[in-house]
């Protein structure tokens, strides 16, 4: 994996991350968490058909959205409460659902004569496999409710302290868990004919990766949190003096 593109990834956290705190802080609705959300989610659809190397390791393209996808969650959550945060997490499967119905309805056209792109490559992009598409909606209901679920019961055992705690001790094992699943059936069980023979490191080097990018964002959650308690010292205007 080239490091210019982990460094705009940390960049882009960073923008993504400052924009949603700033828009909390100044209007204190869950909206712009949704829409971005929605928008990760359906990138992760269409990039995790691609097995893609990260240094030594091969996993799904779709790791380098995953973390972003579940600091949401834990934004949401943090900010907005448990039933806020699953009823995200349905909006944006309902998003899914018309995004594959539409694609599929775009795929049965047939294309225009002058039209320059290969119509099989198009397909072979676009076309969205029920083994890729059915393993990653079981994953995703799976693992960010989990998540959801999990990162309330944390903060309530910490008695809301170390942000840190619950942020990375509900994200590993669910991303754990998210690759799990997801790997075994898209591959596996799903699969025809089944690759059970890079179900295995598939499954390790999306924990590897994962892990790493999921690190990595936990302290963009304390970069949230500080600009959306930060409170602007004001000034009193020196008096003027009466002439």
């Amino acid at each position: 994996m080239d490091y210019l593109i982990l460094v705009f990834w940390v960049l882009s956290l960073f923008l993504s991350t400052s924009f949603i705190a700033l828009y909390i802080r100044k209007y204190n609705k869950s909206d712009v968490i949704i829409a971005v959300y929605v928008v990760y989610i359906a990138l992760s659809q269409i990039l995790a058909a691609k097995i893609a190397v990260f240094w030594n390791w091969t996993a799904p393209a779709a790791v380098i959205i995953f973390p972003f996808t579940f600091q949401l969650t834990d934004t949401m959550n943090e900010h907005f409460g448990q039933k806020e945060t699953h009823k995200m997490i349905f909006i944006a499967f309902l998003t899914q659902i018309l995004m594959v119905i539409f694609i599929w309805f775009g795929n049965s056209l047939e294309p225009a004569g002058f039209w320059w792109v290969d119509n099989d490559q198009w397909l072979s992009i676009f076309n969205q496999s029920i083994a890729i598409t059915g393993a990653s909606w079981i994953s995703y209901l799976l693992t960010e409710n989990l998540d959801a679920w999990l990162y309330q019961k944390i903060k309530k055992w910490t008695k809301g302290k170390m942000l840190w705690v619950r942020s990375v001790l509900s994200d590993i094992p669910m991303l754990a868990l998210d690759s799990v699943i997801f790997v075994t059936l898209a591959f596996g069980v799903f699969s025809s004919p089944s690759q059970w023979d890079i179900v295995g490191i598939t499954i390790l080097g999306q924990l590897i990766t994962k892990w790493f990018f999921g690190v990595l964002d936990t302290p963009f959650m304390y970069l949230d949190r500080f600009i959306v308690n930060y409170k602007m010292e004001k000034k009193e205007k020196p008096l003027e003096n009466e002439s």
